[in-house]
């Protein structure tokens, strides 16, 4: 077993971890509908209260923080996992959250007329712009197709890049910027599109189903969550049921399976001074833990 040190506890399903310079993580508390502010010592503050279901969080060029909101889920009593839509549910959003006041308001709700269903998590280009995913919904009899989409901060413009793809969940950029990662959940899948230009990708042709390229899929019964980006340009992709924070090489090749504390590690991010500070959402257990990590993670434009 991997030394995880659990830095907070008694979060509800807490994803999107964001950290800070001062020590600090930001996560958002999907099944609480706040953005929660820990500070080093783990002690809690709630930060905003943008309801719904806060999923990913990133800071953009303005210092102001974006979230992915899926709208809201459904629980069943005694069960940490969602079984759908909440009751008020209306449909996913983009939100702008102001670090000082905590204020929010909501940038996109649809894209070419369609509705956002499940935002769930986004990366920032040095451009200004980010692309984020849309997971989609599960309903008794069916769900709803995620995508990956491109969207400027200032709620100007918003573009879809590839869909549809079955569970779009986390999304990362290489170093250089030319290529975005999806992780595709229910196949646990990690999907590469080569960027042309800021929300423009090229499309392999047939038989991919979105014109992504495969970069790796894992077998057995796996599912892929969110993902970070290495300094070097490896990706380490949150994997449920088997617990593990699972490191790929561009090439597709597995480096390791860093193994969790418990079976739904949901998202990371890397923090501390050289960034070799690992912070990583134990959904299950309603945790934040940390471990050291053997290389620096790339450092998110925007982020200081």
């Amino acid at each position: 077993m991997t030394e995880v040190r659990i830095l907070a506890e008694g979060l509800r399903f807490p994803e999107g971890p964001v950290a800070l310079a001062d020590g600090s993580v930001i996560v958002a508390e999907i099944a609480a509908g706040i953005l929660t502010r820990l500070d080093p010592a783990g002690r809690p503050s709630v930060l905003a209260r943008p309801g719904g279901g806060p999923n990913g969080l990133a800071r953009g060029p303005d210092g102001a923080f974006y979230l992915c909101n899926n709208g809201g889920n459904a629980y069943r009593p005694g069960h940490f996992m969602a079984v759908g839509p909440a009751e008020d549910y209306r449909g996913g959003s983009i939100q702008r959250i102001d670090p000082a006041s905590g204020e929010y308001r909501v940038l996109y709700t649809e894209c070419g007329g369609h509705r956002l269903s499940a935002p769930n998590d986004l990366v920032f280009d040095s451009a200004g712009g980010f692309y984020f995913t849309d997971l989609g919904k599960r309903y008794p009899r069916h769900r709803d197709h995620g995508g990956l989409y491109y969207a400027l901060p200032d709620g100007s413009r918003i573009v879809e890049v590839a869909y549809p793809i079955l569970s779009a969940n986390g999304v990362g950029l290489a170093p250089d910027e030319r290529t975005v990662y999806v992780a595709d959940t229910e196949p646990a899948r990690l999907w590469a599109f080569q960027i042309e230009s800021p929300g423009n990708v090229r499309k392999e042709g047939f038989p991919s189903p979105h014109g992504g390229r495969l970069v790796v899929g894992l077998g057995g019964y796996q599912r892929f969550d969110s993902l970070a980006v290495t300094a070097s340009g490896n990706i380490a992709v949150a994997t449920l049921v088997s617990g593990c924070i699972t490191v790929v090489s561009p090439a597709g090749r597995v480096l390791r399976q860093v193994t969790m504390p418990e079976t739904h590690p949901t998202n990371l991010c890397f923090g501390g001074a050289d960034l070799r500070i690992a912070y990583v959402t134990l959904s299950e257990t309603g945790r934040l833990g940390a471990l050291a990590w053997p290389e620096p993670g790339l450092r998110l434009n925007f982020a200081a």
